[in-house]
């Protein structure tokens, strides 16, 4: 028995694996979201798709999911992540920031289309309760799905964002109200609520102050190994003890997975734990987003298709029109309205477990439950189609106004290396105005930079990401300062293979490491021992009564001349052609 639950499990694992393996690369080459293809995928080997075929054919159970149920705990896992990273790239200022929205634009959303829909389906012969319930599971929107496509920088994303935090705060008030409308239910369900509330606030509370304290030590010890495997259990670490925090007092986990996100974002660490999560994230969303696939029962679709198509059209078309109208009244662009309207339009996950909820608690009949889950799974698989109906209709709407894109000078410098001679670039770099940001795998010279007032952060450059997730396609210059001659090498050859135009200055212990700094592709490469003789001979010259001005015009003179040598020796095959811009700068 035990053999055969391996083997299923086995199984399933490599299905998920499979479909993760040909979805991406393959709807990444057509330019589709790869949402679409992991719906698909859960259709098609799901147990209305071939899982209705095991019993005929028995291999099939190898391309099939045997135990739908079993997945849904990954599932959770991977909204849980998605949360986690819309923290990383949020703080508690901008959340602040962001308050009017949230608690605004985001309450009078869900409350507006949630009371709106019940009351058109108590008009149609729902009973109220179950109305109710219906009319707020399908007033939510799907995290998973949204946000991965809008973004949380750009209008329509932040628009967006305000919105599905709303909802995910107010999951657990809804489902236990919900609860105590049930037939059956006794007042302890309202103050099982009020429990939850105060247990909650003060969980939450706790968890701010011990986040602050903690982390920052949590992940400069994790730095201090220079091991990404310490650095990934740290942050999984993190995510599942908020989370489980949460849970434990009848919060929802996502609640502490966001908070957890947002305490990790006020350190320097942040950019390197979003980095390394990313690769999970996207594997528990495919996850999930198979598991909604496998919900879908074609048959029963084609038995009620007239039925459930004027469904969807009705939620989606309701819901668009309710969203853009309030963000209007709010102030967006006629753009903005219409594309977030759309793009909000389907329902969530979080309506199937509102949904589920309330069918549990005897508010709506199990027939019911199954055509609105139907719908929401449509909805869901649509809604990366409905984000290209709605840029396409915000263009129509009100086109888009002419971006100025400022010049690479605006961008800042990238530093690799924040200890002493990193951060007297940066204090040169500051004296003429512009702007940089160094960058370390030393979480003690991070720690001691930003001390002192520079602008400095956590970063690998050595990982394959970094640099990109720096902004290095936009930067003006990278300044390699470390006093490592082979990752600085290394690092060179990769930079200037992935950025033929880029500026490198790099240092180089001597005249010998510099030519290898050429040959790698370095723009300039700076030997210590030069400068050092050249300093000493410019200290010298003026002590002894030479004026200042030939003094320094000899001293360049000798540096090109020693530039062109090492250049020679280096066999130089690739002089980059540098930016306009920067060498204008």
């Amino acid at each position: 028995m035990a053999a055969e639950l391996d083997t299923s499990s086995m199984s399933d694992a490599l299905v998920i694996l499979g479909a993760a393996g040909l979805v991406i690369p393959v709807f990444a080459r057509f330019r589709i979201t790869p949402v679409i293809g992991f719906i698909l995928i859960g259709v098609a080997v799901g147990p209305f798709g071939l899982g209705k075929l095991v019993y005929d054919r028995p291999w099939l159970n190898y391309v099939t999911i045997t135990d739908p149920e079993a997945l849904s705990i990954y599932a959770e896992f991977g909204i849980i992540l998605l949360l986690f990273g819309i923290g990383l790239e949020l703080s508690f200022k901008r959340l602040w920031q962001m308050r009017r929205l949230v608690f605004g634009l985001g309450a009078a959303e869900l409350m507006i289309i949630g009371t709106i829909a019940a009351v058109v389906l108590s008009m149609m012969g729902q009973y109220w309760t179950g109305a109710l319930a219906l009319g707020f599971a399908l007033a939510f929107s799907s995290t998973a799905i949204v946000l991965p496509i809008s973004g949380t920088s750009s209008p329509v994303g932040r628009a967006a964002l305000s919105m599905l935090l709303f909802e995910d705060i107010m999951i657990v008030p809804i489902i236990f109200i919900l609860g105590a409308m049930a037939p059956n239910a006794q007042a302890e369900g309202w103050e099982g609520l009020l429990d939850t509330l105060w247990m909650g606030g003060l969980v939450i509370l706790a968890m701010m102050v011990l986040g602050r304290l903690l982390l920052p030590y949590l992940f400069a010890q994790a730095a201090r190994t220079k091991s990404p495997e310490l650095f990934l259990a740290a942050s999984m670490l993190v995510v599942i003890a908020a989370s489980l925090a949460t849970s434990v007092v009848g919060l929802s986990p996502i609640v502490g997975a966001l908070i957890a996100g947002l305490l990790i974002a006020e350190t320097e660490y942040h950019g390197e734990v979003e980095a390394i999560m990313e690769p999970f994230k996207g594997l528990a969303l495919g996850v999930f987003l198979i598991t909604v696939g496998m919900s879908i029962d074609l048959l029963t679709i084609w038995d009620n298709l007239w039925s459930i198509l004027g469904a969807v059209l009705l939620v989606l078309v309701f819901k668009a029109v309710v969203t853009g109208v309030l963000l209007r009244l709010m102030g967006a662009r006629r753009s903005t309205a219409a594309e977030t309207g759309i793009l909000m339009a389907s329902p969530s996950e979080t309506t199937l477990i509102v949904i589920a909820a309330a069918s549990a608690a005897l508010l709506i009949q199990p027939g019911t439950a199954q055509f609105w889950q139907i719908v929401t799974a449509i909805g869901l698989t649509v809604t990366p189609m409905l984000a290209l109906l709605g840029r396409h209709i915000a263009r129509r709407v009100e086109p888009a106004p002419e971006i100025t894109t400022p010049d690479d000078s605006e961008q800042p410098v990238i530093i690799v290396g924040a200890g002493r001679v990193g951060r007297l670039v940066s204090d040169m770099l500051a004296t003429h105005g512009k702007p940089y940001i160094a960058i370390d795998s030393d979480s003690d010279q991070i720690e001691t930079a930003r001390r002192l007032g520079y602008r400095a952060t956590f970063a690998d450059a050595a990982r394959a990401d970094a640099m990109t997730r720096m902004g290095v396609e936009r930067s003006p210059a990278v300044v390699l300062t470390m006093d490592e001659p082979v990752l600085a090498e290394r690092l060179t050859r990769k930079l200037r293979k992935l950025h033929p135009d880029l500026l490198i200055v790099a240092r180089a212990r001597d005249t010998e490491h510099a030519a290898e700094l050429y040959r790698a592709g370095a723009s300039h490469a700076v030997p210590e021992t030069l400068e050092s003789s050249l300093q000493l001979s410019e200290a010298v010259l003026v002590d002894i009564g030479v004026a200042m001005g030939p003094v320094i015009a000899s001293i360049h003179e000798k540096r090109d001349e020693y530039r062109v040598q090492i250049e020679r020796e280096g066999a130089l095959d690739y002089k980059p052609k540098l930016r306009t811009s920067t060498a204008e700068g």
